[in-house]
């Protein structure tokens, strides 16, 4: 059975001091004295006072501070901006950060996971161009006792669940609604300033989960909107190197296109550039939307270039995924439904750019979230998402990708819909968000 110490023999944590004695003993490198009465407040103080009192013990602070962002490509505008946001909220939890380029290669990123877990890193973010590493990471992340946070790519239905603990998060913007909501705003500017027409569609990385899943979104729009017609569609990679190949490619092919459905803002600007070099102006003859909300898409936006993005920030993905693995490294366990979660994008258009591009873009080196914040190690009771987080349900986010032979819903999975915890996560997180997504940034001075 368990020890539980009694409150009222634990050591004096408002004496400096104790404090002093205790971080001394403890691995706690990079801890100022208020993260450590803030981690105490979060329930590792009990293992810090369990080690004064001879039980066993943990280190308060992550073994090594040292966090590894594995970028399938810095191609892509998304992933640089992303890797910033990482820096600097690294930089504010007391961490040290290497960013790591995959160049497009599965097998690259496999090779550079190890050589992190071998050269001592203990948090990784793995932001990878396929799934197919994923089992082999989740494994090497187990042995080593490595925690790591995946976005975007994944293999369908392998959950978190399937792994450990250490595979501690998977989370994507919700992208079904987010896609079909941009693209119903070209749709219905294209009927309103065409009276209908052709449209092609450049997607990313062919099997990408998350590109399967924008797909879906944006040819739901389609059945609001008869007049218009998706006539062919070509993968761009998330590139715009090769959007800007694709797009010349589909318009030889379709002579009467109105609008191009582009799958993230860096294949819309290639799909720019190629309307541009076939005579044709993007924002007057041929409308243009995309996604994700990077610094060249709002401010595409802006120009009248680009119509409409799904903003979610690269940001946002950066600052949160951090906090998680900050928060997991210090003694806080997340519940069956924080280990997949979804943050909500916002439809981001000529109306409202202005204000993402205060916050985001044109911030004077502002940061645009409170990093700290996003920490419920810190911020135990007052912690906030600064975003919509919810709850990621599995059967919407892979709809019609079919199902492993023998694969079954994970058990925890399926209690925590059944028991409450959906809900109650659902509610909490709803309950600490504060700081608007679409708004000033909390680092902003009255």
């Amino acid at each position: 059975m368990p020890i539980s110490p009694d409150p009222r023999h634990l050591p004096d944590f408002t004496r400096r001091s104790v404090i002093d004695r205790h971080m001394d003993r403890l691995d706690s490198r990079g801890v100022s004295r208020r993260d450590f009465l803030s981690i105490a407040s979060a329930g590792v103080a009990a293992t810090a006072a369990a080690g004064a009192l001879g039980l066993p013990s943990v280190a308060v602070a992550d073994p090594g501070g040292k966090l590894a962002y594995l970028a399938w490509t810095t191609r892509v505008e998304y992933m640089v901006q992303a890797g910033k946001a990482i820096e600097a909220a690294s930089k504010a939890l007391g961490l040290t950060y290497t960013l790591l380029d995959g160049q497009f290669d599965s097998q690259r990123q496999l090779n550079q996971f190890e050589q992190q877990v071998a050269a001592g890193t203990q948090t990784l973010i793995l932001h990878a161009s396929d799934g197919s590493a994923l089992k082999r990471v989740a494994q090497l992340a187990e042995q080593n006792n490595v925690y790591f946070a995946n976005v975007w790519a994944t293999l369908p239905w392998f959950t978190p669940f399937d792994a450990s603990e250490y595979y501690t998060l998977y989370a994507v913007p919700e992208e079904f609604s987010a896609h079909r909501g941009v693209t119903t705003e070209l749709l219905k500017a294209v009927t309103e300033q065409f009276g209908g027409g052709d449209i092609i569609g450049v997607t990313g990385v062919p099997g990408f989960s998350t590109d399967t899943v924008r797909s879906r979104g944006r040819d739901a729009a389609f059945k609001d909107f008869p007049k218009t017609r998706l006539v062919g569609e070509l993968p761009g990679n998330f590139n715009r190197e090769d959007s800007l190949k694709a797009t010349e490619d589909l318009l030889s092919r379709h002579k009467s296109v109105v609008g191009v459905v582009a799958q993230n803002d860096d294949v819309a600007q290639g799909v720019i550039a190629a309307l541009r070099a076939a005579g044709l102006q993007a924002g007057k003859d041929v409308l243009v939307v995309g996604a994700d909300g990077t610094t060249e898409g709002a401010t595409a936006i802006k120009k009248g270039q680009q119509l409409a993005t799904s903003a979610n920030s690269p940001a946002y993905f950066g600052a949160h995924f951090t906090a998680r693995l900050f928060d997991v490294t210090h003694g806080w366990k997340p519940r069956a439904s924080e280990r997949l979660l979804y943050w909500r994008s916002v439809t981001t258009t000529k109306d409202n750019v202005a204000t993402y591009l205060e916050r985001y873009v044109d911030n004077n080196g502002v940061e645009p979230f409170d990093y700290r914040l996003l920490s419920k190690v810190l911020h135990p009771t007052d912690w906030d998402p600064q975003a919509e987080v919810f709850p990621l349900d599995i059967d919407a986010e892979w709809a019609g990708i079919p199902k492993p032979d023998g694969w079954t819903y994970p058990k925890a999975y399926v209690e925590a819909k059944s028991n409450g915890e959906w809900e109650a996560v659902t509610r909490d997180y709803k309950e600490h968000y504060k700081i608007p997504f679409f708004g000033p940034s909390p680092n902003k001075r009255a």
